[in-house]
């Protein structure tokens, strides 16, 4: 299978070069901020760990992630890595020595943040510009954010206004400066390579932007003014480290929802002031207005797969020095694209995050045996709420050395009961340590209520058919069909007992929920997947009832995938949707349904909508949905289903009727404890993980199931 991989991606995983560096492979680690850093901005055992697992698992080259060349000035996270002092030099080369003991090459990314450094911000320092900022179009990724959690945001810690100062001459020689003495500190700490940041809004990107750069002297207006910056800290660089040491320079190759923003072709002959001011590679990345919401997922982080492959195509096609791509590639798509020259390397953040052995895996097993990214944007909402990175579906993710999966030292007996996302990696977790599980699943598929988020979310499936697959691989006994009681895992005589039954999802007291057009989480689940569950038989008509029947005998209703693409030809939800419950259950599904022609609605009393979703994705999506015309009505109050309407009261007090031909209630689920607790009473060593220990969707159960795994 190996063998197949490597010839399958063959322009991917064969060696390339930057310069004088040769690279094992086409694959990078794109430069992520991690809030690992140590007080004062020195790299300490986590963030040394963070970064060695990723070059274990085969990465050609990791890019860090940025490092602030005058720190804390210029710092866009409070806990920033800093190189404004030879201070910083053991602990950067302590990083480089443990990166490259594995065969990867190490680069250096040199950042000024400009007008995002909320360092700062927060200690009362002027905050330099290249022309004064103009009001914001809207609140961002900060408009979404429920208290508790702009509470732990960076803007919470500022105290007064940013004072903004348009930087003149001096500052500027000043900047230079930084970043050439930042450079020649990189090399001497060990560093292979570094890439000069010039995009995302950072300093040197707000003079190449007319939508930031507004001055009218030899640094605004005209192109080649506005290239200038860029040109000055490359040639600096390139004169400080010498002719033979590779840099590069990170650009934005377009601007998105930016009034007057860089352009495709601007950004092409900005790569080309790059390359002949002795640059040796060019990162293609992107931006966007970041007071929208929506263009969150529109630039450096796109969600639609492969979206900036055309802007990097074009800068490939304008210089002669290689490209790196970045956003949401497949491994197959990034193959093709380096076949016919469109760019020469694939940069990946959330891939790696979500699976650091991702090289390794990918040339072993190819994309099935990839840990898959759910595109969930859990990274990156930590990163902006100055916590620690996290992954939903990695719980190792800053965690690396603690070592969760270190053998244990008495392997136990142990019986999970449930097949859902937590039961499934606290098996898969168990037996990596050399545990004896046997896995037991009341029905007869694994992914238990996943399997309803993976067909309104299709990453969410991705994710439970690789879970299902390394059980397979590593042999775990699933039995399906298999109800759990005291006595049955009595008869087993487990060491201790993993109990992931999930939750209850029982409809709230709502008048009319009785009503055949009405569904909760059960009967959709039933419906969908052509489970039998109470109630739900009466909850589709005859014709409904045959069609899915006949799935069920095809079986297509076993597959979400499956379901997902015969949905778009037909399912039993009638043509205007009201979804009673905003949270991540109600926002996906009224998505999903919008996307196969339903007029949607979703009303709920909870005043902000959105919980359970993370806070990026979360952002986006109440900005972009009512656009496409899904309508909410949050803070709603004395909602009823009266016959093919649901009536409410709105939060403005004005009384409304919203026609219905389906309402589904997303509301009302509950932590389902009822066979922990007899097992606990009946003497068993047992535990609890996914949400029958509290509703957390995929990222509770994965951390949970993690936590729990840890300790036995």
């Amino acid at each position: 299978m190996g063998e197949k991989a490597v010839t399958a991606l063959r322009h991917l995983l064969s060696p390339g070069r930057i310069g004088s560096l040769e690279i094992r492979n086409r694959l990078m680690q794109s430069a992520m901020g991690t809030n690992l850093a140590e007080p004062g901005g020195f790299f300490g055992d986590e963030l040394v760990a963070y970064y060695e697992a990723r070059a274990r698992g085969g990465v050609g080259l990791i890019i860090t992630e940025a490092v602030a060349v005058g720190w804390p000035q210029g710092a866009a996270l409070f806990n920033q890595i800093g190189i404004s002092d030879d201070k910083y030099i053991p602990g950067l080369a302590r990083l480089a020595g443990a990166v490259k003991q594995h065969g990867a090459r190490i680069a250096l990314q040199l950042h000024f943040a400009g007008i995002n450094a909320a360092r700062d911000m927060i200690d009362g320092r002027d905050v330099w510009v290249p022309s004064m900022p103009l009001p914001p179009k809207g609140r961002g990724f900060q408009g979404a954010l429920y208290p508790d959690e702009r509470a732990l945001t960076q803007a919470a810690r500022i105290t007064s206004p940013p004072r903004f100062r348009e930087i003149g001459p001096e500052e500027i020689a000043q900047l230079v400066e930084w970043f050439a003495a930042g450079a020649l500190r990189a090399k001497q700490a060990g560093f292979d390579a570094v890439e000069i940041h010039g995009g995302h809004g950072y300093i040197i990107a707000g003079f190449l932007s007319r939508g930031s750069n507004r001055r009218t002297d030899d640094y605004g207006g005209s192109l080649e003014n506005r290239a200038r910056l860029l040109r000055e800290v490359t040639e600096a660089v390139r004169a400080r480290v010498g002719p033979d040491y590779p840099v590069w320079c990170k650009l934005d190759s377009v601007e998105f929802f930016t009034d007057n923003g860089l352009t495709s072709e601007e950004a092409c002959y900005f790569a080309q002031v790059a390359e002949a001011a002795g640059a040796d590679a060019i990162t293609a990345s992107a931006n966007h207005d970041i007071s929208v919401a929506r263009g969150l997922t529109s630039s450096y982080l796109p969600h639609e797969p492969a979206k900036l492959i055309p802007y990097a195509a074009a800068i490939k096609a304008a210089v002669k020095i290689p490209v790196i791509a970045v956003g949401r590639i497949d491994p197959e798509r990034a193959d093709q694209a380096i076949g016919e020259g469109k760019f020469d390397f694939m940069a990946m953040g959330r891939k790696q995050l979500a699976d650091p052995d991702f090289a390794k895996n990918l040339a072993a097993g190819g994309k099935a045996a990839v840990r898959p990214c759910i595109v969930c944007y859990t990274c990156f909402s930590k990163a902006m709420m100055a916590s620690p990175l996290r992954c939903a579906v990695n719980a190792d993710l800053g965690y690396e050395r603690a070592n969760l999966l270190a053998p244990a030292t008495e392997p136990k007996r142990v019986v999970v009961v449930g097949g859902g996302p937590g039961g499934m990696e606290a098996a898969r977790r168990l037996t990596l340590r050399g545990h004896k599980v046997v896995l037991l699943e009341a029905g007869s598929e694994l992914g238990g209520t996943a399997r309803i988020a993976a067909i309104a979310y299709e990453p969410n499936g991705e994710f439970v058919a690789w879970l299902k697959r390394e059980l397979r691989r590593q042999g775990v006994d699933v039995r399906l069909n298999n109800r759990a009681d005291v006595e049955t895992i009595r008869r087993l005589s487990p060491d201790a007992v993993v109990v992931a039954t999930g939750a209850i999802r029982r409809a709230p007291d709502i008048a009319g929920k009785e009503l055949p057009h009405v569904h909760d989480g059960q009967s959709l689940r039933a419906m969908l997947l052509g489970e039998e569950a109470a109630g739900a038989a009466g909850k589709a008509g005859l014709a409904s009832r045959l069609a899915l029947g006949a799935a069920r005998t095809l079986g297509i209703t076993s597959s979400p995938d499956a379901v997902r693409k015969a949905s778009r030809l037909w399912m039993p939800i009638g043509k205007q949707v009201v979804i009673i419950g905003g949270e991540l259950v109600g926002i996906e599904l009224a998505e999903f349904l919008h996307d196969r022609g339903r007029a949607v609605t979703v009303v709920d009393d909870l005043e902000q909508l959105g919980r359970g979703l993370s806070p990026a994705r979360r952002a986006v999506l109440l900005d972009e949905m009512p656009l496409h015309g899904i309508a909410f009505h949050a803070g709603a109050s004395n909602i009823r289903i009266e016959g093919k309407t649901v009536a409410l009261t709105d939060n403005g007090g004005t009384a409304q009727t919203l026609p219905a031909d389906t309402v589904i209630i997303a509301k009302g689920a509950e932590p389902d404890t009822a066979l922990h607790d007899e097992l606990a009473k009946a003497g068993f060593a047992t535990h609890m993980v996914g949400d029958c220990r509290g509703v957390g969707y995929i990222i509770g159960a994965v951390r949970s199931a993690a936590d729990v795994a840890a300790i036995i």
